[in-house]
């Protein structure tokens, strides 16, 4: 995939699914499905206890959807598969049968949020600020937004998706329960997630499939919902406040 990719690698159970972008870790739909399909493939790997999910560098951890792409968009069957990218990578965060683990290091919008709330257990840099911008976009959270809701509440999720242009730094997401815990450098995040990855891969795999399965008890209808979701999204993106406000926001 041109200027970005998704890859993974297994050790001493331990399996780390990395996605970049050189767009700040945007997400075009081909690394959408890239990362559901990584997610899923060692998921499904024995070899593999426990799945760390993180993106490469030192900035933003995800500035959600590619706005290159989102004016690409000329018809709802197109904005429908884009937006279905985002359902696929969290049915396959909430469906493999490992706990998930998320590494955020910097700022989170939009789906990058999503993300982070479809993860099962979340560490965040101090510097991880979040914002679900789609509404000031033209569209709105609908894809991430039953994962956002059920991570941080619906009085928490309301206030992110209608003050769409604030940001929210991480103490207030960890208040909220996004992110189990901050810290003021990565090393002392890497070490921490290290810790807790290493205690979880000489657990019992048995015991955190089952646990995984009761902690998601509710949203096995996020199948359907989530693509649904995708086509009021996708339909949304071909107005001309959407196409107005990304033209605009590109020339900046």
């Amino acid at each position: 995939m041109e200027n970005g990719y998704v890859k993974s690698k297994i050790e001493n159970g331990i399996a780390t699914v990395t996605f970049f972008h050189p767009q700040s870790n945007s997400l075009p739909g081909e690394i959408l499905r890239a990362l559901a399909k990584e997610i899923e493939k060692v998921g499904n790997n024995a070899e593999a206890k426990v799945i760390i999910l993180k993106s490469d560098g030192d900035k933003a951890f995800c500035a959600g959807a590619s706005f290159d792409e989102l004016i690409a968009i000329n018809d709802i069957e197109t904005g429908k598969r884009f937006f279905s990218g985002f359902a696929g990578v969290i049915n396959a965060m909430r469906k493999a049968p490992k706990f998930v683990i998320a590494r955020v290091q910097g700022k989170a919008v939009g789906g990058g949020v999503g993300l982070a709330s479809a993860a099962d257990y979340t560490f965040a840099n101090e510097n991880a600020a979040i914002k679900l911008s789609e509404l000031a976009v033209g569209i709105g959270p609908f894809v991430v937004g039953p994962a956002v809701e059920r991570k941080m509440g619906t009085s928490a999720f309301c206030q992110l998706t209608i003050n769409a242009s604030e940001w929210h730094d991480a103490h207030f997401a960890k208040q909220k329960g996004l992110y189990a815990d901050i810290f003021k450098t990565n090393e002392e995040m890497d070490a921490a997630i290290l810790a807790l990855a290493q205690k979880l891969a000489e657990s019992s795999p048995e015991a955190m499939k089952m646990l995984k399965k009761v902690m998601w008890e509710g949203t096995e209808h996020w199948d359907t919902l989530l693509v649904e979701r995708a086509l009021m999204s996708g339909t949304l993106v071909l107005s001309d406040f959407t196409k107005n406000f990304i033209s605009t926001f590109k020339k900046k």
